[in-house]
């Protein structure tokens, strides 16, 4: 490590030694490394997450399954109704796939980089994160912000993502042999309180005199390519109440959102919209509709419900009867989440309906 890396990397470990957030997953700056089990939760879940948003899931989830192999023992349709809101549900499936997987190995992680990655759902950030923090393993763990404060730092031109390979080279060359765990910390919170995407506090940066970014202006780094414009989907989900209960039904465990308890609906899928058939026969009326941004495609579902009396042919092995009261309960999707709020607001407003 030449004289100017290791500049950078003593001015964050001195930064982050006096600003580190206090998260409920970490260890504080200098202690021994928190457990295993907590550090691959809470990254499965801050995936594609914010960190406010994943606080209460975490402590739930802890609070409920404080083992790993309390986890892997879990009811599948328990895990996924408490991961309900946080998105991406396949990660919910690898999470159990994981837990369990550890629990046949005795609840033991692997303590390396290449052995974390043949557990199930582990891809190469994870691994990383989960062996330099919780194991003081030295690996290159690139986040989003990491990547933000690398681009700026050595004002790298190329656009994401054909830079991550350059960006990954730095975080190798600068990560130490002592302390990774709290440099790849320290990286983190870098980029998610200074190194900003916006508006970002030069001033404060620990980083600032040698980072080639500034001096050319750090928000134009990282560079982007432009997006897609997303293909815009339309589907129909069903809202049919018998007394105090709606049907709910599992959707599969393959596929998108699958395993979860949700509302019937069309068949809409990333590919094409939904074929619009209704899952029972007798009256049904438009009830206004919901928006939801998937990753690769924006979704419009109509709602509709239902006042016939033909419940006998809905299929108790594929749903069940769910208690209206006890509706958040049920651990929905967001997206069907958003379509039984619009379904109980216009019954609050038209009782009769």
């Amino acid at each position: 490590m030449d004289s100017s890396t290791q500049t950078v990397t003593a001015g964050l470990l001195r930064w982050y030694d006096a600003n580190a957030r206090a998260l409920p997953w970490r260890s504080a700056p200098g202690m021994p490394p928190p457990e295993p089990y907590r550090v691959w939760l809470s990254e499965v879940m801050l995936q594609q997450t914010t960190v406010a948003a994943v606080g209460p899931y975490f402590r739930t989830f802890t609070e409920r399954w404080p083992t790993v192999e309390a986890l892997a023992a879990a009811d599948e349709g328990d895990v996924m109704a408490a991961w309900a809101g946080l998105g991406y549900y396949a990660r919910a499936r690898n999470l159990i796939a994981c837990a369990r997987a550890v629990a046949a190995r005795g609840g033991v992680f692997p303590d390396t980089e290449e052995s974390l990655r043949e557990l199930p759902g582990l891809g190469a950030y994870t691994a990383a994160a989960v062996a330099a923090i919780a194991f003081n393993r030295r690996a290159a763990v690139v986040d989003a912000n990491v990547e933000r404060v690398i681009a700026r730092l050595f004002a790298i031109a190329t656009p994401l993502p054909a830079a991550k390979a350059e960006i990954r080279a730095r975080v190798d060359a600068l990560t130490p042999t002592d302390r990774p765990g709290d440099f790849a910390q320290g990286m983190m919170d870098l980029g998610a309180t200074i190194c900003t995407a916006r508006s970002p506090r030069c001033l404060l940066c620990p980083l600032a005199e040698s980072c080639a970014g500034r001096r050319a202006g750090a928000e134009r780094f990282p560079v982007k390519t432009a997006k897609k414009a997303k293909p815009l989907r339309r589907g129909q989900a069903f809202w049919i109440v018998r007394g105090d209960a709606v049907w709910l039904v599992r959707r599969e465990g393959k596929g998108m959102l699958g395993g979860m308890r949700a509302l019937p609906d069309d068949g809409w899928s990333a590919r094409t919209d939904g074929h619009g058939t209704m899952p029972i026969a007798g009256l049904w009326q438009p009830a206004g509709s919901v928006r939801h941004g998937f990753t690769h495609f924006d979704l419009e579902l109509q709602l509709m419900l239902y006042s016939g009396s033909d419940l006998a042919r809905l299929d108790a092995d594929t749903g069940e009867w769910w208690p209206l009261a006890r509706l958040d309960e049920a651990g929905l999707p967001t997206l069907f989440a958003k379509a039984a709020r619009l379904a109980l607001a216009g019954q609050e407003q038209d009782p009769g309906v």
